[in-house]
């Protein structure tokens, strides 16, 4: 489904029409921004670039519990907890392991992305929507660089991608952290006022846009039952431009809408 926020001005009447007041100029600022002068198209990865019921992410958030358990010797409940202390504290629980307890990331990260993906199917119409894009085309995700080029080979997507950027590249430092979206841009030399930004989080997108980015917030069709409430809610927040539920059919309006 091809879903966007529409705020369009009407014009002004009168003799001062060329003339914008404050009020109008306020709303303008507001209006969601579009995609026309885009050529730097930035993806997340997981529940983004593909839908829950690929059964991806709850074996990630599985093997993060177990890996906590047998770290650390304890019952699946606490790890669990822990797991959910470190994530809400720090933004991710690899980064509450390396300050609270000065963990090396290397075996944390091959350990938890060790994953079965035959549940994960190939997008062809996804594929061809992104391929269609004009300019660049990035992952940026929380996750590590070969478990974004693993999910996008088994999507059929890791041809239209010029670059991963991973935790590991974001010196450990993950969304919504300003650090991460800095050293994104420095690294690729991307300018935000020409770039986008899908995300299934709305708080990540929150600092692209403060950046001047186009944000589309990425949405379950269903609700997912293993995220929690706040990672998948579907309210209007000023620093979303668009929300869809339909990546690929997204894409493909905003290709057909703007002459891309």
């Amino acid at each position: 489904m091809y879903m966007k926020r529409m705020n369009h001005m009407s014009p002004v009447p009168g003799p001062a029409a060329d003339t914008l007041s404050a009020d109008t100029l306020a709303a303008d600022a507001l209006a969601p921004r579009g995609f026309a002068h885009v050529d730097a198209w930035i993806f997340d990865l997981d529940n983004t670039l593909y839908s829950h019921e690929a059964q991806v992410w709850p074996q990630v958030g599985q093997r993060i519990t177990r890996f906590l358990a047998e770290t650390f010797d304890l019952d699946g409940i606490s790890a669990r907890a822990l797991q959910k202390y470190y994530y809400h504290r720090h933004g991710t629980t690899l980064r509450g392991l390396m300050l609270e307890h000065g963990m090396d990331p290397a075996d944390f990260l091959a350990f938890v992305h060790d994953v079965d993906l035959s549940l994960l199917p190939a997008n062809e119409r996804l594929a061809a929507a992104i391929g269609a894009l004009p300019g660049r085309k990035l992952i940026f995700t929380n996750g590590s660089a070969r478990h974004a080029e693993n999910i996008c080979r088994k999507l059929g997507l890791d041809s239209h991608f010029s670059g991963y950027f991973d935790i590991v590249a974001a010196d450990f430092i993950p969304k919504p952290e300003q650090g991460a979206y800095d050293m994104l841009l420095a690294q690729y030399d991307v300018d935000p006022t020409r770039a986008a930004f899908f995300e299934d989080m709305a708080r990540n997108l929150a600092p692209a846009h403060a950046l001047g980015m186009t944000t589309a917030l990425v949405l379950p069709a269903t609700p997912d039952p293993w995220r929690e409430p706040f990672e998948q809610a579907r309210e209007e927040l000023a620093h979303v431009d668009h929300i869809t539920d339909d990546l690929g059919g997204f894409l493909e309006g905003v290709i057909a809408d703007n002459n891309l």
